[in-house]
């Protein structure tokens, strides 16, 4: 697929948006589930486990984003930007049907 108007950073970084956004409601799942060893760790780094949560997110989006283009010899990945809104979106609502699914 052709990458018209967009940039690989445009491309890394929401790509890195998207794998963030799922890789989030797994980590809700994972500290849910582990109250005495993976929430109280979170709790203890920062003071709040939604602290750690959120910067344990902020930096796994930043280093994916700049890794990401990286890839295929410094010209990143080239996706259409359809593809891109697709994968985004899709990510979006595996995460809600992930944290949905584990508290109902």
């Amino acid at each position: 697929m052709e990458n018209k108007g967009i940039g690989k950073f445009t491309v890394s970084f929401g790509l890195s948006f998207a794998i963030i956004s799922v890789l989030s409601a797994l980590l809700v799942v994972l500290k849910e589930t582990h109250e005495e060893t993976v929430l109280a760790w979170m709790k203890s780094l920062t003071g709040h486990h939604w602290a750690t949560h959120g910067i344990i997110n902020l930096i796994v989006f930043v280093v994916l984003g700049w890794i990401l283009p990286k890839l295929g010899n410094g010209q990143g990945m080239k996706i259409s930007a359809n593809v891109l809104v697709i994968a985004v979106v899709g990510a979006v609502i595996l995460s809600e049907i992930i944290i949905t699914g584990f508290y109902i």
